[in-house]
């Protein structure tokens, strides 16, 4: 699996969140996924996915977009409802 982001997105992630994809594609080889599921908001984002993986022992959402060959992540958020995969996952 191939990954890709926009660069200024990402200084502009680790300067408000200190978290970048890099650490997220990380996570991912390491620790794998949590959960990948469709976009809530399938009108908005009709081919948006969302990833996701633990960071720093906190849960966080990469919506992302993927075709044959690459996965576009568009942005790093925490979200804390996703919790509850973590804990479920160090039982």
């Amino acid at each position: 699996m191939n990954f890709d982001f926009d660069a200024e997105k990402n200084e502009l992630l680790f300067r408000e969140r200190d978290v970048t994809f890099q650490n997220v594609i990380d996570a991912i080889k390491e620790k794998g996924v949590l959960a990948d599921f469709k976009h809530p908001n399938m009108e908005k984002y009709p081919n948006q996915r969302i990833f996701v993986v633990e960071l720093n022992n906190y849960t966080y959402c990469i919506p992302y977009i993927e075709n044959e060959e690459t996965v576009f992540m568009k942005t790093i958020f925490p979200n804390r409802k996703f919790l509850k995969l973590l804990e479920n996952k160090n039982d």
